[in-house]
């Protein structure tokens, strides 16, 4: 039996629930709008390659310095 891989709306929830950001927040750290990652989270949109390096890097960054554990991002 095959796994779901996990969908990016997902994802961001996850990421923002382990650092205990709200959206706004988030976005303001990756350089988009509360709307943008409102419309992630709620699976009406996917991110601009440039939007999903800067979500990947962030999620970089805060595994780097330990404030995220999340093996999937």
């Amino acid at each position: 039996m095959a796994l779901k891989s996990e969908t990016f709306s997902e994802r961001v929830r996850k990421v923002r629930s382990q650092l205990d950001l709200s959206q706004e927040e988030l976005a303001h750290a990756i350089g988009v709008s509360f709307a943008t990652v409102n419309r992630w989270e709620n699976g009406k949109t996917l991110p601009s390659k440039l939007a999903r390096v800067s979500f990947q890097n962030f999620c970089a960054t805060m595994k780097r310095q330990g404030m995220l554990k999340d093996d999937q991002v």
